[in-house]
């Protein structure tokens, strides 16, 4: 069900059926309260606003121009529990979370079958590269225009048509791949195919989430979307490595096309009367610019985007540098391949179970995070071992979680529904699209200069953008950064400017 890293989840809201108009009363909405940094004392430590429960709330403000408030409120069904898996007591939400279990396996499997055909029928890890970048250039170049539709259209039709399709892709590969037909231009065509679908897809399934749980459930929702696609990652890259080993490729291009039949019949039985009705967006001019316009008078915003752009258009090509290792470093083939995605899927897991423990989205959380996910990728290029390599998979796995639901949750909780699909549109656009950009230089460099200066050139990017974005924040909180000694160690803090150097810093 999911096509990216995270994406999970993951990897924005907006709309409703048609249906659920007539079956749920329209009582009054909630909408996200204006978050802007430059009113809080410390953007760095703060929480994006979360949802107001306060009914007929606008969320009008200076940094909000055009939006319109929610018009319905939760369910009455909507459970008040804050435990790790408390969203899984919406029906609706636990349709959609089980066929995620499913669907996110076949996703996985066709992922490693993917990248190893590439790599077998080329020999390259530039051309692994380039259907990475291929899969995600839709996102690139039309992202943005998939936010305006999903703010428009409703969400669970619209998923059933993109997830259907991504089936079809899928069956599609696998006949060519069983019947002995397939080139590598075949899986370039399959790769944009999956991009497109994509497009509408993630912002549309992000979005669906707050629908069915509500803004209360959101933070838990989303975490327990990251931990489905990343247990789902545990054994999607097992099985595609036994499948791949004992009967070919095929076989995992055609369970994947299979295993979207579980979220469509999920969709399909649904209740419309339960979902949170959010006001639809109607069709009108200038909406991909109001979009962002907000997001560019929201530093809450747009600074954890670029940070997220940042990291995943050099810092998340795994398929590029995993394949490498595992067949020009450690020369252990597919096996070692899909160990080395087995494990960092296990960090990951523990990294979204965490998420959903904590009740709120830190931004000092998410630069701490990116940081470490930058230094333990450095840390990682110089592994001597395949085994330690391999163990260094799991921290990488979780920083790499805790950065992608963060920066989601955040963006999510802060934004207004009636603009989430063009938000998380954009959030997509920058996290996803940038591996057009990333995975072909990312590639190159792997194959001139060995997998270890790839890795490692990856990693140092992540560390440097993530030390920049922290010091943008906590300037705009008003920070300034300390150094000093506690305990016989050096220590780095951000502690509050004293006014004499705020007004120095104005001159």
């Amino acid at each position: 069900m999911s096509t990216g890293p995270g994406a999970h989840s993951a990897p924005a809201p907006a709309t409703h059926d048609s249906s659920a108009a007539h079956d749920s009363p329209a009582t009054a909405g909630t909408s996200p309260a204006t978050a802007n940094p430059a009113q809080a004392e410390d953007p760095a430590q703060t929480t994006p606003a979360t949802p107001s429960a306060t009914a007929g709330t606008p969320a009008a403000g200076p940094e909000t121009p055009g939006t319109s408030p929610a018009t319905a409120g939760p369910s009455p069904r909507t459970p008040r529990s804050s435990s790790m898996f408390s969203s899984l007591k919406v029906r609706n939400y636990r349709l959609f979370f089980m066929g995620q279990v499913v669907s996110n396996t076949g996703t996985w499997m066709q992922r490693i079958a993917q990248d190893w055909l590439v790599l077998s029928l080329t020999g390259s890890s530039a051309a692994v590269g380039i259907t990475t970048a291929l899969q995600f250039l839709p996102m690139l170049l039309f992202g943005l225009y998939g936010g305006v539709l999903v703010d428009r259209l409703p969400k669970r039709p619209t998923l059933l048509v993109t997830q259907t399709a991504m089936a079809l892709t899928g069956l599609a590969l696998a006949f060519l791949t069983l019947s002995g037909h397939v080139q590598v231009w075949h899986v370039y065509l399959a790769a944009f195919a999956v991009g497109l679908a994509t497009v509408v897809d993630n912002p549309a399934r992000q979005s669906f989430v707050s629908e069915m749980v509500g803004p209360g459930q959101l933070q838990n929702a989303v975490s327990l979307n990251s931990a489905n696609f990343q247990s789902a990652r545990l054994v999607g890259p097992a099985v595609a490595g036994l499948l791949i080993t004992g009967v070919g490729t095929g076989w995992a291009f055609l369970l994947n096309g299979l295993s979207f039949v579980a979220p469509i019949v999920g969709l399909l039985l649904m209740r419309a009367r339960e979902l949170h009705v959010v006001q639809r967006t109607p069709r009108g001019k200038g909406q991909l610019r109001e979009g962002l316009r907000y997001v560019a008078g929201r530093p809450d915003l747009i600074w954890p985007i670029v940070l997220v752009g940042f990291i995943g258009t050099f810092g998340f090509n795994f398929p590029v540098w995993l394949s490498a290792y595992a067949d020009d470093t450690f020369h252990a083939g597919a096996g070692a391949y899909s160990l080395f995605n087995t494990l960092m899927a296990l960090g990951s897991l523990a990294g979204a179970l965490l998420a959903a423990r904590r009740g709120t989205a830190r931004l000092r959380v998410l630069i701490a995070a990116a940081v470490a996910f930058g230094a333990l990728e450095v840390v990682a290029a110089t592994a001597p071992s395949l085994w330690l390599f391999a163990l260094l998979m799991v921290p990488i796995g979780i920083a790499g979680l805790t950065v992608n639901v963060t920066a989601n949750t955040s963006v999510q909780m802060a934004t207004d529904p009636a603009m989430r699909g063009r938000v998380m549109a954009l959030f997509m656009m920058v996290f996803m699209g940038g591996s057009p950009l990333g995975a072909p230089l990312v590639g190159w460099v792997t194959d001139a200069y060995g997998p270890r200066i790839g890795f490692a050139l990856g990693g140092l990017v992540s560390m440097a953008a993530a030390t920049t974005i922290g010091l943008v924040l906590a300037r705009l909180g008003g920070l300034r950064v300390s150094l000093g000694w506690h305990r016989g160690a050096p220590r780095v803090r951000f502690v509050p400017r004293t006014r004499t150097e705020e007004q120095l810093a104005t001159v």
